[in-house]
């Protein structure tokens, strides 16, 4: 039924157009085009923006996974801060993350309704909002690093050696958060290519000045774990000048003005307004995390840095399937806005399908080769079997981490992220929290236990979610 959906809306919306080959789609995906994805063949519309959206985040993901593999060099208490600074970390994110979603679906939506000096606008005013937040969590990093560790039942090499990595990270969170909305800009307004390129160039300065920085080369003095946070900042500052270039030189689908460097309160306040739900939504899952990490951080190191892994593993293998729902969100919000909703479910329908067959494909690898992969991050039996056991209970149920995916950027695409926050509330706070602590403190089944945990609650959220959107609310929310 989908398909015939699918054909029903690219025969509406197929303008007379010369037959393109795969290569000359591709090139036009990497490069960036000026077509107007509320218009053109629905199949086309989702190459030309998954595409740039997944190698974008491949690079992103393959960062995560080589930072990871140069600092397990250093030892499980190396990884362990690694990891505890990334609790603090996820705050930030669910910030970044969230108001990102909101800029990209006003974005979106006002390059449907063909207003894109009101785009232009609204991304001058997230930029403000994010240098905003971004100075508290700075200070705090930088001056309070050590008791945050402490606070997060960090062991002693972590608090007297790691600190500075913490230091780094938190101190230098502008770029993070500038990366997250200025992206969001690009995504929204179809310039999915030139958020690629920023990655890119992000993503590869931080692998080649990473294990340089760490272990030292020549006149370069080896940093230890400070070198690792070192690297990613001046990797993703650069991203974000290229960003600010990019922005300002102009784009295939929106440019900034001199002229739009102005304080808007109506649009700033709709910005705010919009991404709470979005914010919300994030801190939830990271704060879910948070307590996650806490309860095996009371299981040793190796609980930590074993998970750690892990959910690098699993970053880099959700990246591309988080790349064709970014897709999702941007065709979401301006099919909307060109007041074409049902276009606009028949792209989720479509990237959900290809989603489902790349997870189900992972889902295989983690199965059959679980402790195989954590191997290749460390020697440490401890911790291969720790990573290696939630790889293999993730396989179980990975496929639907493609559904929850895309159905939740549909929700956040169309503006609606609100419902989201709710759905998160009842299953992570709620439901994962409380059962982890029960199977792994109260039943003492130690770290199976927490891994137990977010199986039974990740799997049950992303049915949740698709049945949710299958219902149809979502495309009559205004933004």
């Amino acid at each position: 039924m989908s398909n015939e959906h699918d054909t029903a809306i690219d025969a509406r919306t197929t303008a007379p157009d010369a037959p393109h080959s795969l290569w000359s789609e591709l090139r036009d995906a990497i490069r960036g085009t000026n077509a107007d994805y509320t218009k053109i063949p629905l199949r086309r519309a989702v190459f030309l923006l998954a595409v740039p959206m997944v190698l974008e985040l491949v690079l992103e993901s393959t960062f995560a996974v080589v930072d990871i593999f140069f600092v397990a060099k250093l030892g499980p208490s190396a990884v362990a801060t690694v990891g505890l600074t990334e609790t603090y970390l996820f705050l930030l994110y669910s910030i970044a993350m969230g108001l990102a979603m909101s800029v990209t679906a006003i974005v979106a939506r006002r390059i449907g309704e063909n207003k894109r000096g009101e785009a232009a606008i609204t991304s001058v005013q997230a930029i403000l909002i994010a240098l905003l937040v971004s100075l508290p969590f700075a200070i705090v990093g930088i001056v309070w690093a050590k008791d945050l560790l402490r606070l997060m039942g960090a062991d002693a090499w972590s608090i007297e050696h790691g600190y500075r990595y913490t230091q780094w990270m938190l101190g230098g969170n502008a770029v993070i958060m500038l990366l997250f909305v200025i992206n969001a800009i690009f995504r929204g307004a179809g310039d999915a290519a030139i958020a690629m390129r920023v990655l890119w160039l992000a993503n590869g300065l931080n692998i080649v000045l990473c294990p340089l920085l760490i272990f030292g080369f020549g006149p370069i003095p080896a940093l230890g774990i400070e070198g690792a946070a070192i690297a990613t900042n001046i990797g993703r500052g650069a991203g974000v000048a290229l960003q600010l270039y990019m922005l300002f030189r102009g784009g295939k689908h929106i440019r900034v003005a001199l002229s739009q460097l102005a304080w808007h309160g109506a649009v700033l306040f709709n910005i705010v307004r919009t991404s709470l739900g979005g914010i919300g939504q994030m801190l939830v899952s990271m704060t879910s995390w948070i307590f996650l990490m806490r309860i095996l951080s009371s299981l040793g190191s190796d609980a930590v840095a074993g998970a750690t892994i892990a959910i690098r593993i699993m970053m880099f293998t959700l990246m591309p399937a988080w790349g064709m729902s970014n897709a999702a969100a941007t065709l979401v919000g301006q099919n909307l806005g060109a007041d074409q909703p049902a276009r606009a479910e028949a792209a989720v329908w479509r990237i959900g399908w290809y989603n489902m067959a790349f997870t189900s494909a992972v889902s295989i690898a983690f199965f059959a080769f679980h402790h195989e992969l954590i191997a290749l991050f460390t020697r440490d039996p401890g911790v291969i079997a720790v990573g290696g056991e939630w790889l293999r209970i993730l396989s179980y149920s990975y496929f639907v981490y493609g559904w929850w995916m895309v159905s939740v950027q549909a929700f956040n695409g169309a503006g609606d992220t609100v419902t989201p926050t709710k759905i998160n509330v009842v299953f992570f706070w709620l439901i994962q929290i409380p059962l982890a602590y029960v199977l792994a403190i109260s039943l003492d089944w130690q770290y199976l236990g927490v891994f137990w945990a977010v199986f039974v609650s990740e799997t049950a959220v992303g049915l949740f979610t698709l049945w949710l959107f299958s219902r149809g609310k979502w495309k009559t929310v205004q933004v």
